[in-house]
């Protein structure tokens, strides 16, 4: 055994056993610098990833193409909203150059009312209604209807909404308390009522329907203005600044208000679907934009009295309602999700 195990000796000789070939430097022809990264601004970040979000996208680019529709289609048709032409009524869908591959032909249940009526150099690219009037005009002169009330929406829900959600949420205490008491029973006045008790002092079209989203439609967007106060107005900036005697309203709207602006847009952006549809109701069941003054919710309305012996007359409206609020709420989406990154759910 003791031939076997042999008790190794400590010396104090250096051995060198290493050869060349055991180390190899790393990026030998490289220089190992550090890298540096060009500084963005806060928008160009948002941008950059908005660009990522394909969905929002889509919905941008929707948004603008019915925009750009809404502004020139009326005056490309070559007809006027309100012109009634008795000899063009019930007419199918008819364009030039797709009647050739068989869609958009004119023809409706086997029959060319074109043809029928001797009408071959006259074309209408939705079709007419009931009464001969161009449904393609009245499309989109309905639809900036719906632009104009989303607009006012948006507008609406950032002056009334966050203002009075930022005041209340700053005093806090009695304030709060009645404050948040009347907007809970303004709430609890549903919107049809509302524009009901307004068609009987103002005209019936897009002035009462401002005005009933401007007495309900800004309340969601308070409630999150008042949450949004109520976890920032203890911060230490704001503490600074009541230190150095700045006023209330100062402290609201120069030092919080910009740090939680961008939120407040982002709702605003999703209460616009919201105010497209409470139009396209509204003006179905008869209390929106009054007639001969055209709608998306009006159309529909007229449409679906006829659907059954035309149906072409509501498809327009509705696919152009239907883009609209699908557009508006994927952007919205794409907003939250470039506005703050961390609420990407995926």
């Amino acid at each position: 055994m003791s031939e076997l195990y042999q008790k190794p000796v400590l010396t104090n000789e250096v051995v060198d056993d290493f050869s060349a070939d055991d180390f190899v430097f790393v990026q030998r022809d490289e220089k190992l610098v550090d890298k540096t990264y060009q500084a963005t601004s806060y928008l160009k970040d948002v941008w950059s990833h908005f660009k990522k979000n394909k969905g929002a996208l889509i919905g941008l680019v929707i948004i603008v193409v019915i925009i750009f529709l809404a502004i020139i289609g009326p005056m490309i048709s070559g007809y006027a909203s309100e012109a009634i032409v008795q000899t063009h009524q019930s007419m199918a869908p008819r364009m030039p150059g797709l009647e050739n591959l068989g869609i958009f032909n004119g023809v409706e249940r086997g029959k060319n009312v074109y043809a029928d009526r001797g009408l071959l150099d006259v074309y209408h690219w939705f079709g007419t209604d009931t009464q001969g009037r161009d449904l393609f005009t009245r499309v989109w002169e309905g639809t900036r209807v719906s632009l104009i009330i989303a607009v006012s929406a948006a507008a609406i829900d950032i002056v009334v909404g966050m203002s009075y959600g930022l005041i209340s949420g700053f005093f806090g205490g009695k304030i709060d308390m009645v404050m948040q008491r009347f907007a809970e029973i303004l709430n609890g006045i549903p919107t049809l009522v509302t524009v009901t008790l307004l068609g009987l002092v103002l005209p019936g079209g897009i002035i009462t329907i401002i005005f009933a989203l401007m007495i309900t439609g800004w309340i969601g967007m308070s409630r999150i203005a008042r949450a949004e106060m109520l976890k920032l107005k203890e911060s230490e900036y704001v503490l600074a600044s009541k230190t150095l005697g700045a006023k209330s309203f100062s402290i609201i709207f120069k030092d919080i208000m910009p740090n939680i602006f961008g939120q407040l847009i982002i709702m605003s952006m999703f209460s616009i679907p919201n105010a497209i549809f409470t139009e396209a109701f509204l003006s179905f069941v008869g209390l929106g934009i009054p007639a001969p003054k055209a709608s998306l919710g009006s159309l529909i309305s007229d449409g679906y009295k006829s659907m059954t012996i035309h149906p072409y007359i509501m498809i327009a409206p509705i696919v152009v309602l239907a883009l609209l609020m699908l557009s508006f709420n994927l952007f919205a989406d794409g907003i939250r999700d470039a506005f703050d990154p961390n609420q990407k759910h995926s």
